[in-house]
């Protein structure tokens, strides 16, 4: 397969990421006829996200290594600079979609509130009955604990699924989450992925 190439990263100000803040970022969804297997779900938007229009944007994201090293992915995709069309369509030609349980930008996920969390929960149920994917995962357990109101929940797959669909949570890609490495990534994002029939 041909790896398109990657268009050159892209370096913001402080203050040009700031303008961002709260800006919406589109779902990545299936087209017609494009079956949904897999949902991952991010907490919402970083600022870099919302400047390049592309999820998990951040240069120190290990989301997309991760989906390459677990084999979800069979090339590499560089979002930083932005996502191009062709990386859109193949995400979407492998059967991943990707959405937020919160739309809005902002530098950090703590940004949020729990009644934004809870809310969100209630938005990603109906995202999920209107797209139907085999799978939902869920990347950040403590976004989950609160916008579920389940203190207690664990990584891995849920007892309730989601709107129809098995429900997992994975650990958070991005930077900051020092306990996790690219590989542990991707050997969590690999369980779902699984399930969904993108990995066997």
């Amino acid at each position: 397969m041909t790896t398109p190439p990657a268009p050159e990263r892209r370096r913001f100000t402080r203050a040009e990421l700031e303008s961002f803040r709260d800006a919406l970022v589109p779902d990545l969804l299936p087209g017609p006829g494009q079956e949904l297997r897999l949902l991952f779900v991010g907490i919402n938007p970083g600022l870099w996200t919302a400047a390049t229009s592309s999820h998990f944007a951040h240069p120190a994201n290990r989301f997309y290594p991760a989906l390459l090293q677990a084999g979800i992915l069979e090339r590499p995709i560089s979002p930083s600079a932005g996502m191009t069309d062709a990386d859109r369509d193949y995400l979407r030609s492998r059967g991943i979609g990707i959405t937020n349980i919160v739309a809005r930008a902002t530098a950090r996920a703590s940004d949020l509130t729990a009644d934004e969390l809870r809310a969100g929960k209630a938005q990603l149920a109906a995202l999920v009955r209107r797209t139907t994917p085999a799978v939902v995962a869920i990347a950040g357990i403590t976004a989950y604990r609160t916008g579920w109101g389940l203190p207690k929940a664990v990584l891995g797959r849920q007892p309730e699924d989601l709107a129809g669909a098995e429900l997992w949570v994975v650990p958070n890609p991005s930077g900051l989450n020092a306990h996790q490495t690219v590989a542990t990534l991707a050997e969590a994002y690999a369980e779902p992925a699984r399930a969904a029939g993108i990995l066997t």
